[in-house]
């Protein structure tokens, strides 16, 4: 059967490295799929899932990850994925996560309007936001 080698990689470690049968990219603009022999291509991310569907050969299922921003580039059977932020749906701890967007509320409002670390507690309660969307449930 024909595969995809996929490499998804976030700033501090590489999340998944393996072969696939299809990768759904989530875009600015909608879902991009991606399945062997795709054209050379260079494609922004947005902010939401990407789905990697494993080969049935290989146990089959998905491995979903939630990513903010980054870009993938597609290569025939070849995607690098350079994620901004991601982490994988089935390891995200709900509660740290609702702690980590207390405080950051909390960080927030305590903030003069005018402080120039504002669009960082903001940009830390979305990608708070996104993961608690996104959580597998347990």
């Amino acid at each position: 059967m024909a595969y995809i080698t996929c490499q998804f990689v976030r700033p501090d470690r590489l999340l998944y490295e393996g072969r696939v049968a299809s990768v759904v990219l989530v875009t600015p603009t909608g879902e991009f799929g991606i399945w062997p022999l795709h054209a050379p291509e260079i494609v922004a991310l947005g902010d939401g899932v990407v789905r990697l569907n494993l080969l049935e050969e290989d146990g089959g299922g998905t491995v979903k990850v939630i990513v903010s921003g980054g870009y993938a580039e597609v290569d025939d059977d070849l995607v690098i994925v350079l994620a901004d932020h991601a982490r994988r749906s089935d390891d995200i701890d709900v509660d740290v996560v609702q702690e980590t967007r207390a405080r950051a509320v909390a960080d927030l409002e305590a903030l003069d309007p005018s402080d120039h670390r504002t669009l960082y507690y903001e940009n830390k309660i979305r990608w708070c936001d996104l993961l608690l969307l996104h959580a597998e449930d347990e």
